[in-house]
């Protein structure tokens, strides 16, 4: 399966938990053998205006953070492309799904998967997409560029409970029909980390379940990395969630 990834996502770019050192090294070394890596690019920044206001490219730019950002929108972009033939995850950092038109918090400055999903639209790759936000955070953001349009539905399970979330999960897959399906994925729902509500295997189990939506839809998917702290688990949570989607 492609993995989209940078080596420049290692470094620490800011001080909270989503740059934390070590946390994509997490990832790397679980996954490496198994995957096949596909080097980022950035965004454009007419891509990133397809979402963000101008006032907000400038505030991240002169935050010094515009290169690292702006990266992780672009592999977000590759991830959906490469997703509409075959499946693929975007290892990106920053995070993106608290990141809004012209504003932006917890620890996200360009939404990621918005920025995909308008591109894809843009381009005349898609007709409608589907955003699964399984990060145990809402992702509002998201919600609050993309998720007014008629083409775009964006979900975040509510379940608190695991079996729950899991049918949950399931309920929406069922009735899924979208050309694309993008994964935000996000492990900090894990029982080892913030959210105490999956375990491993149900990540595993999520990829299943897009994957088969996307094959009945005729169309594509694919996933980008949000949330996820506990870098003891981490990599085979999203080792887990590839496998289900391979």
């Amino acid at each position: 399966m492609k993995v989209i990834f940078h080596p420049d996502f290692h470094q620490v770019y800011t001080s909270d938990p989503a740059a934390a050192e070590g946390r994509i090294e997490a990832i790397i070394q679980i996954i490496e053998k198994k995957v096949d890596f596909v080097t980022a690019l950035p965004a454009s920044r007419e891509d990133i205006a397809l979402v963000h206001s101008e006032d907000h490219i400038n505030s991240v730019k002169n935050g010094g953070l515009y290169e690292i950002a702006s990266l992780a929108a672009g592999g977000a972009i590759q991830a959906a492309e490469i997703g509409l033939s075959e499946p693929a995850f975007a290892v990106i950092r920053p995070p993106g799904h608290h990141a809004s038109g012209d504003s932006c918090w917890g620890f996200c400055f360009f939404n990621n998967m918005a920025i995909a999903m308008k591109t894809m639209l843009h381009r005349g790759r898609v007709r409608n997409g589907y955003v699964l936000d399984i990060d145990m955070h809402f992702g509002d953001g998201t919600m609050n560029t993309i998720g007014h349009y008629q083409i775009f539905t964006v979900y975040n399970p509510v379940a608190h409970y695991r079996e729950a979330y899991m049918d949950e999960v399931k309920r929406e897959m069922d009735s899924c029909s979208a050309d694309i399906i993008g994964i935000s994925a996000g492990f900090d729902n894990h029982e080892a980390d913030w959210g105490g509500v999956l375990k491993t295997e149900d990540y595993r189990e999520i990829g299943k379940l897009v994957r088969d939506a996307a094959r009945r839809n005729k169309g594509g998917y694919f996933a980008i990395l949000e949330g996820g702290y506990n870098h003891i688990v981490l990599g085979y949570n999203a080792m887990a969630l590839i496998e289900g989607m391979a």
